[in-house]
Formats: C-alpha cells, sequence, structure tokens
C-alpha cells in the first residue's frame, strides 16, 4: 500500500520534469563586461530591466498588456531642413510678397478712382441730376461699387419705352397702369382651372382715358402669360401704347419694383395706377395705390377714377406729383368728387354775382369758348372742365361707332398680321440658323426651275392699319 502512494506522488513530478526538459533554455547574456563606450546603454539597459516585469523562466508570452509611455523624439543637434530654403523657393516667396503688394495697391487704387466726381455722361446714364447724385467721397464709392455687382437687378433694358412722338402726334402724359387685381383678377380651381375675369368698365376706362394719355400696362407677370391676356384687352391695338412685363422690373432685397426711371419718360407727367405700394415705393410720389379687385361683378372703383385723370388731362398742370401727394393716403375719387362739386358751387356762385344783365355768349366768352352752345335761360353755363369733358364723350362715340364700322376690315386685317408672324417662325433648326444670322427666308414659290415665269400671285388686301379719328 505505501509502495501505490509513493507510486502515485512521484508520478506528477516526474510528468513535471519532462516537461520542463523538452523546453529550450533562455538565451543567455554575454560574459564580457561593458566597456566604457557602451557603459550609457548599459545604464539604460538596466533601467528599463528594473521597470520591466519580472519575466518567468518559460517562454512563455506575459501578462502585462498595459501600453508603455510615449518615446520622446531623440534630439540629434542636426540643422532642421525647415531653416533652409532652396534658391527657387526664396524666388517664389519673393514673387508672391510682390504680387501681393500690387493687388493691394491696385485694390485702393481702383477704391479711390470709384470716388472721384461725378461726369455728365455718367450722370445721365444713372438718370440722376448733380443734386440729387450721392456727394460725399464714400458715398460715391459705395454707389459705383454696388453697380458692379447690380447687372441682374436692372430692368433689361437702359430705356424700356421708344423715345415719345412730339406734339402734336404724342399724348402729353404718360398712364402706367397694373394687371393683376387692377384691371383683371384670375382664379384657379380643379373643376375649370385658371379663369382671368375682366374688371366691370375696363373697356370703357381704355377707350375714353387714351384720349388723354399716352396708356402703358407694366406687369409683374412674365410676358409669356400676360401678353395674350393684354392682347385680348385690346384686340385691335387701338388705346394700349406700350407694354411692359416681368423683364423690365427691378428686383431690390429680393422683391420686384417698377422703376419709372427706365421708362425713357419725364416723371412730372407720369402717373401709375397700382394695387401694391411696394411695386411703386422708388417713386411714390407718382402713384395712386387703388383697392385690390377680387371679382366682384357690381364693382366702380375703375370708373370712379375717371373724372380725376381726365381733370389732370384737361388742365395740363407742369407737374402731376404735387397734385397726386395731397391725395395721398386718401380716396381719390370721393376726395376729387367733393372739391369738383365744391368748383361747381363757386362757380354758379359767381355766375349768380356777375350776370345780371349779362347775355350767356359774354359769359362763355370769359372761359375763352366761343361756339358755346345755348344754355337755358337762367341756367350757369358749364364750367371749362364740363365743356372738354363733354368734348370727350362725343370723341369716345365717335371712335366707338367707327370701330363697329369698320370691324370687319380690321378683323381681316388682324387674321393678315397673325399669318404674318406665323410665317416668320422657323419650321426646322437650319431656318431658325437662317434666321438668326440675317439670311432672309426664301418663299416656296421662289424654288420653280429657272427660266420658267412664275404664276403671278394674287394681289393681297392692303395691309395698312386704317386711321383713327384723332382727338
Amino acid at each position: 500500500m505505501l509502495s501505490s502512494i509513493a507510486r502515485s506522488l512521484a508520478r506528477p513530478a516526474a510528468a513535471q520534469r519532462v516537461r520542463w526538459a523538452s523546453q529550450l533554455p533562455p538565451t543567455g547574456q554575454g560574459s564580457k563586461k561593458s566597456t566604457p563606450e557602451n557603459a550609457s546603454e548599459t545604464a539604460q539597459d538596466a533601467s528599463s530591466a528594473k521597470d520591466a516585469p519580472v519575466a518567468s523562466g518559460s517562454t512563455l508570452p506575459t501578462l502585462d498588456f498595459m501600453p508603455g509611455g510615449p518615446e520622446e523624439p531623440k534630439r540629434t543637434g542636426a540643422r532642421s531642413s525647415k531653416d533652409t530654403l532652396s534658391s527657387a523657393e526664396k524666388r517664389r516667396k519673393l514673387m508672391s510678397r510682390v504680387m501681393l503688394a500690387i493687388l493691394a495697391g491696385g485694390v485702393a487704387a481702383h477704391t479711390l478712382y470709384l470716388g472721384r466726381e461725378w461726369e455728365a455722361d455718367e450722370l445721365k446714364e444713372k438718370r440722376l441730376r448733380l443734386e440729387d447724385a450721392p456727394a460725399t467721397r464714400w458715398a460715391r464709392t459705395a454707389e459705383r461699387f454696388s453697380d458692379l455687382f447690380d447687372y441682374f437687378n436692372k430692368p433689361a433694358f437702359p430705356e424700356l419705352l421708344p423715345p415719345p412722338f412730339p406734339p402734336p402726334h404724342g399724348k402729353p402724359y404718360t398712364l402706367v397702369l397694373s394687371l393683376d387685381d387692377l384691371l383683371i383678377t384670375s382664379t384657379w380651381d380643379r373643376q375649370h382651372g385658371w379663369r382671368t375675369a375682366k374688371r366691370p368698365g375696363l373697356d370703357y376706362f381704355l377707350a375714353y382715358i387714351s384720349q388723354f394719355y399716352e396708356v402703358v400696362i407694366f406687369t409683374s407677370q412674365p410676358s409669356w402669360t400676360a401678353d395674350p391676356i393684354v392682347s385680348k384687352l385690346d384686340r385691335y391695338n387701338f388705346f394700349i401704347s406700350h407694354r411692359l412685363y416681368r423683364e423690365g422690373t427691378r428686383s431690390l432685397n429680393g422683391s420686384i419694383a417698377k422703376d419709372l426711371s427706365y421708362l425713357n419718360r419725364d416723371l412730372s407727367k407720369v402717373i401709375v395706377l397700382d394695387t401694391h405700394p411696394e411695386h411703386v415705393r422708388l417713386q411714390p410720389e407718382n402713384a395712386i395705390i387703388l383697392p385690390k379687385w377680387k371679382g366682384d361683378p357690381n364693382d366702380k372703383g375703375l370708373i370712379a377714377v375717371i373724372p380725376f385723370l381726365e381733370s389732370i388731362g384737361i388742365y395740363k398742370p407742369a407737374d402731376v406729383r404735387p397734385i397726386l401727394q395731397a391725395f395721398e393716403g386718401k380716396d381719390v375719387a370721393i376726395e376729387y368728387a367733393k372739391k369738383e362739386a365744391e368748383a361747381k358751387a363757386r362757380h354758379v356762385e359767381e355766375w349768380k354775382a356777375k350776370t345780371k344783365g349779362v347775355s350767356t355768349s359774354s359769359i362763355s366768352s370769359l372761359f375763352g369758348v366761343s361756339s358755346a352752345p345755348a344754355v337755358p335761360r337762367g341756367q350757369p353755363p358749364p364750367t371749362y372742365l364740363e365743356q372738354k369733358r363733354k368734348e370727350a364723350q362725343h370723341q369716345y362715340q365717335e371712335e366707338q361707332k367707327y370701330l363697329r364700322d369698320n370691324k370687319e376690315q380690321l378683323e381681316k386685317l388682324l387674321e393678315q398680321e397673325q399669318q404674318a408672324m406665323a410665317a416668320m417662325v422657323p419650321s426646322n433648326l437650319w431656318e431658325a440658323i437662317d434666321q438668326i444670322s440675317g439670311k432672309p427666308k426664301v418663299p416656296a414659290d421662289a424654288t420653280a426651275t429657272p427660266g420658267t415665269p412664275a404664276t403671278p400671285a394674287t394681289p393681297a388686301t392692303p395691309s395698312t392699319t386704317p386711321t383713327t379719328p384723332t382727338a
């Protein structure tokens, strides 16, 4: 029994000795002594050996997985390459400094040049008077600097309208009309889509007021959407002189503005009817702001403003802006009706005080009217405004009669014009290129064989527009 116990105790010890014997012995250190040259290295190895964990006699990997501290870079005492530059690098660095100095000098010189005094041609191009232009050097610099980046914010053309006709062919005043919510209104629904309604009294307004004004439609809509609508308002181009669209507006702080200084007209004789005050904020002294029309079929707002507009066309003031400013913030139609009634009452009182024993013809001669119609006895004669208003009404009726009598001929002329415009549209890419280059379009009958007489064309109806009765 003791022998079995001894064998059981000796067996693990023997297995352990066999395992140790099968392993390779650790590499031994040299027995040479350290020389003075590597004494520092020996000291460093000794210090690192102290810090390192004690290794066991086996070659098994250590369980110390903590990383060591960052190694400090060793300085060798050599000169850094950053402190030395090649000759090419020195030249490049010098040239960059020279170019930077030239650029700074150019910016400074251009800034001084922007602050120079205004020139006559420059003021004319900017449509400014010398007393209205910026006077200080900094203000002139800021104005000219902003012009460098204001190209896309300005209208498409420096002059939106052609030069006016000289008297007596041209009208002395210009009436600029907005389109949306003033002359028309548009609504959309799922059943009908977009529908456009014409304001009550619009036809009479355009036909009558065009006797006194050069009528210009100025809308914020683009031309491809607004032009068909304007063509419906004035089918024969009798009453609307010019059309301006979104391309003629300015962009100020992200919103649209109608700059009247680009109209190529004297602003002292320009009146604007609009429903958006922000559209005329550049020249508010020329504007009359009317309430928006939202489709009321019983609206009379457009007709109500006619007496005020015709009075300006009849009396012909030198500057309309003081008159418009007197009605600022008020209902122009109501306020002017009150003033006209007061003027009529004064006229009657003066007539009663001065016409005792004086004939009616002598009264009319005081107003410069020699051929006044007969006035019933005991009735005051018409005022100058009433006489001119009656003449304008007669002129309107004559013009409407002319349109009714010549409607068939006008329709033929309109159809010929539309056909001529359709014939000018290129049918393929090559015709479009020829049209852009200025090459005339060859008619279809011009492709006949040379030498053969061409078939005589049917004489066309003369395409001259009939003249309208003059005002």
